[in-house]
């Protein structure tokens, strides 16, 4: 419990930067790792079908999406800076963090 919490704090630091970041530059011109082209290529080749609008709990947590999840964040082990954080997702984009329509992905 003690390290889920302490992830949920960072999630929370890193969701208000990058709130912060995307709020105020074009997403477009914004990069917040020198390899987002290939985490989104490696992303959509992964998960082609999944919904990034408006995201369904189930296929973030449950145990088969959890078995998908894992080998992708393992490949950007020693590429990306705390790859295996946990983060904070809205559930519904076009909605602001709040209690209902956030989840934490781990």
């Amino acid at each position: 419990p003690r390290v889920k919490l302490a992830w949920a704090m960072k999630a929370h630091q890193h969701a208000q930067v990058s709130f912060n970041l995307i709020s105020s530059v074009d997403p477009k011109f914004l990069n917040l790792t020198k390899v987002d082209d290939q985490i989104y290529s490696e992303f959509r080749k992964n998960f082609k079908d999944l919904k990034i609008d408006v995201l369904d709990p189930e296929e973030l947590k449950s145990e088969s999406a959890k078995e998908k999840w894992r080998p992708f964040c393992l490949r950007f082990e020693g590429v990306v800076e705390d790859f295996n954080y946990g983060t904070l997702l809205r559930l519904d984009c076009r909605k602001d963090y709040t209690e209902e329509n956030t989840i934490f992905g781990e």
